[in-house]
């Protein structure tokens, strides 16, 4: 399983932008048919971005269709299936019949271009209301469509617009809806979510706060779309070298008590029994996943 911290937007229909967002440091790029690329402008970059596909990378690739309910939509999925494609970004899921629908048309054109079944991930934005009030339902279904689905992501853009909050600084408007993805991701046996993306480009120290508290709620990794976010973002998500240190004392340390017959300790002062050396062991995977797709971790 690869890293999840960061997954870096870059315009379709820009070559240029396109091909350099491989290369940032990224874990995964998103090249972007939808808000990014104007109308006129939609159909065109599909063949750019199938192109940006075929060039070097040093991460996954992902493509961002445009949402369901517009025109665009299939025609985004029958030209991006392809060979070189690490997963399918669906913006504004509001329902599962969507959702379906969307992975029963990937599933016909792998089908059809000798692809492994479901080897293309969709990662759905919720960013909606009609959204995020169905969230337990749409994670459900996302969990029980054979591995398509990994994880959900949060959009805050199109989210605080559609109920009509200020999105500001402090970002406590976003608190619940954030609670929510991560509860439901967890209930339904996703992986932990992403989010945000941050539009304050020049506010970096707030953006640090935003990852921090992404992370102290339990997402995995964050939405973001400049590349002077992703390292702050990869730093965030990154467990620190001194947590790993901690992780490791704590199992080695549990290891003899447990052989022991015990299975309640301390360890430096902090009380340790199964579920705090669980949280441990995570860190360790996590690190671990870091490490071997060539960043720090481990």
């Amino acid at each position: 399983m690869s890293p999840n911290r960061t997954f870096l937007f870059a315009p379709g229909d820009h070559p240029r932008r396109a091909e350099k967002v491989f290369s940032v440091g990224a874990d995964a790029a998103i090249l972007d048919l939808e808000d990014a690329v104007a109308l006129s402008a939609k159909v065109a970059a599909r063949a750019l971005v199938l192109a940006a596909l075929e060039k070097p990378r040093a991460c996954r690739a992902f493509i961002r269709i445009n949402a369901f309910d517009t025109e665009f939509c299939v025609g985004d999925i029958e030209a991006v299936v392809a060979p070189r494609l690490d997963g399918i970004v669906l913006p504004k899921l509001e329902t599962a019949a969507q959702l379906v629908a969307v992975d029963w048309l990937i599933s016909a054109h792998e089908r059809a271009r000798g692809l492994p079944a479901r080897g293309i991930e969709v990662m759905p934005i919720i960013e909606t209301a009609r959204g995020m009030a169905g969230l337990g339902e749409l994670a459900a279904c996302a969990a029980g469509l054979g591995g398509r689905v990994k994880r959900l992501s949060f959009g805050a853009g199109d989210y605080t617009l559609d109920l009509g909050i200020t999105w500001d600084l402090a970002e406590t408007v976003l608190e619940g809806a954030r609670e929510k993805m991560v509860l439901h991701s967890r209930a339904a046996g996703l992986e932990a979510p992403i989010d945000t993306v941050w539009i304050e480009l020049r506010e970096m120290e707030a953006f640090h706060a935003s990852c921090a508290r992404g992370v102290a709620l339990g997402f995995q990794g964050r939405l973001c779309i400049h590349p002077d976010q992703v390292g702050p973002a990869n730093a965030a998500y990154s467990p620190p070298e001194a947590e790993v240190a901690r992780a490791k004392k704590i199992i080695a340390a549990f290891a003899e008590a447990e052989a022991a017959g015990l299975a309640s300790i301390q360890v430096d002062g902090r009380f340790v029994d199964y579920p705090i050396v669980e949280r441990a062991q995570r860190v360790l995977a996590v690190a671990a996943r870091i490490a071997a797709a060539g960043g720090k971790g481990a």
